[in-house]
């Protein structure tokens, strides 16, 4: 009798049955979605995305009908979006040319499409519970973060995928990091998800077995942070890491091509080393636009001076066919190349049926050739670097791949970027972030060598060892020792977090056979 009252008492209030929440609601889901901006760097408040998703979570859970879910899902996501990735309306409106006002509905657009995916975790879940007529510690506990991580781990895929601001990466530094060499970014966010499910059960009269399972998730995370998953290998190299700080209106300005191509051979031959790396197209133009001496110098000094260079350059292959690359001159190694695999969606590569939309702006490069999946890490020394550029690090799993499959797996990874797209925006902390979750899923160092911010370098760990500052040239000197051996999550993937999302649907299903055989 006890246990009935105790489930009557956390059943959904009748009044918020109605398919459509109130606009007002709506609006304060959407404020929710945008407050877990402050959760990401430069803020770090990993606490806030709780909060947020508490009440999503809790919004979703005090109605059963599946259309609620999904507007609410959508309110929620929507916002998120907007706020998360805001300042690409930098980049189409300051540099690629489009008017303020098509710029703000083009990101209004990309919100209302990232909305789907919060509108698929709430509808889908609200469909499960009056399915299996669930009890609401396993829908808010089991199912609504089950829902929520695969909802995130489509968004990553899904037309090409765009991950950024997963609810993952707020936890680089939080206890719940530790579980990401296991499961990755995505089962990160389960368990975020799952932290913040305790918080809605805080409502309910079971407070302290929630608060212990908080305690639980949050204290094995902290434990696991102490594993070392790999180990050190080889003998360290000396790096130096450019940072040019060329600004965009003028990167793809012919006018200021020979000031840019002297810059950085003059940052390239300041000093020799055993790794020196330049950002994403720090040269501008292919190779065949260069003066004809122009990399058979940086090859002499190569020669010269025992160094190994990693230059980024756009590659042509023929009129039609262009990649952007990072090319390797080493003094005793073949020719090397890196071509970026995965593209960006207008701005490297156009959509079917949208060349209308790209033409309205004047992106340069902007309809590029895709590398291999599969591409092998250049030698430095006793190290091997493996190279991936930009937006590319925001995909663990295609990092992860790379590693597992590689005949000789890289022991050091290389981030190569240029963020001057976004001005001075929040996406250059965002984006060090990113590079802090990968080195940690893979328990690799991660160099990055950016056109003005973040040029770092990260351990095995995620932790910052060096950096440059934001906005400003430099070159960044230190000593880097790279490691060997697969973390779980490099081994399997996202499989370790899909089963996770399995068993807990697995186990709600049988929470809610066992709750209709007992009301029964």
């Amino acid at each position: 009798m006890l246990r009935r009252r105790t489930e009557a008492k956390t059943a959904p209030d009748p009044a918020a049955n109605s398919t459509r929440p109130s606009p007002k609601s709506l609006v304060m889901m959407a404020l929710a979605g945008a407050a877990s901006l402050l959760s990401f760097e430069p803020f770090g408040w990993w606490p806030v995305q709780f909060l947020a998703l508490a009440y999503f979570f809790y919004q979703v859970g005090m109605g059963t009908q599946a259309k609620r879910g999904v507007w609410l899902g959508w309110a929620f996501g929507f916002g998120w979006s907007v706020a998360g990735m805001h300042w690409l309306y930098i980049a189409v409106t300051r540099f690629g040319g489009l008017p303020a006002i098509l710029g703000a509905i083009a990101i209004a657009l990309l919100g209302l499409y990232m909305g789907l995916f919060g509108a698929f975790a709430g509808g889908v879940a609200s469909w499960l519970r009056r399915k299996w007529s669930l009890p609401v510690a396993a829908f808010v506990l089991l199912v609504l973060p089950a829902a929520w991580g695969v909802s995130e781990w489509m968004r990553g895929w899904v037309f090409t995928g765009f991950p950024w601001a997963a609810s993952g990466y707020a936890h680089n530094v939080s206890p719940l990091g530790g579980y990401a060499p296991i499961l990755g970014v995505y089962g990160v966010g389960v368990l975020a998800a799952l932290c913040s499910g305790c918080i809605v059960m805080l409502t309910q009269r079971a407070r302290w077995p929630a608060l212990s399972l908080f305690a639980a998730v949050m204290m094995g995370g902290f434990t696991l942070k102490f594993i070392d998953w790999t180990q050190e290998v080889g003998q360290p190299v000396t790096v130096r890491l450019l940072q040019g700080d060329v600004r965009q209106d003028q990167k793809f300005d012919m006018a200021y091509l020979v000031e840019i191509i002297g810059r950085y051979q003059g940052l390239i031959t300041a000093s020799p080393a055993d790794l020196i790396a330049t950002p994403e197209t720090a040269i501008p133009v292919t190779p065949q636009q260069l003066p004809p001496e122009y990399l058979a110098g940086l090859q002499r000094f190569a020669a010269e001076t025992r160094s190994h260079l990693m230059i980024g350059i756009p590659m042509r292959d023929s009129e039609t066919r262009y990649a952007n690359s990072v090319i390797a001159l080493g003094p005793d190694t073949a020719p090397y190349r890196y071509d970026k695999f995965h593209l960006v969606p207008f701005g490297e590569f156009i959509p079917p049926g949208f060349r209308w939309f790209t033409d309205l702006m004047s992106i340069p490069l902007g309809d590029q050739t895709r590398g291999q999946p599969l591409q092998a890490p250049f030698p430095v020394k006793d190290q091997l670097v493996l190279p991936n550029i930009c937006y590319e690090d925001a995909f663990g799993e295609e990092i992860a791949a790379q590693l597992r499959n590689a005949p000789r797996p890289a022991t050091l990874l290389l981030n190569v970027s240029n963020l001057a797209w976004y001005g001075e925006s929040v996406a250059i902390p965002q984006h060090l972030q990113i590079s802090q979750m990968r080195a940690i899923e893979t328990g690799r160092p991660m160099l990055r060598s950016t056109n003005n911010g973040a040029t770092a370098v990260i351990d095995g760990r995620g932790k910052i060892t060096h950096a440059l500052p934001f906005y400003g040239r430099g070159v960044l000197e230190a000593t880097v020792r790279g490691t060997e051996g697969f973390t779980p999550y490099v081994r399997f993937g996202n499989h370790a977090f899909l089963l996770l999302g399995g068993l807990m649907l697995l186990c709600a299903w049988f929470a809610g056979r066992q709750y209709r055989h007992r009301v029964s």
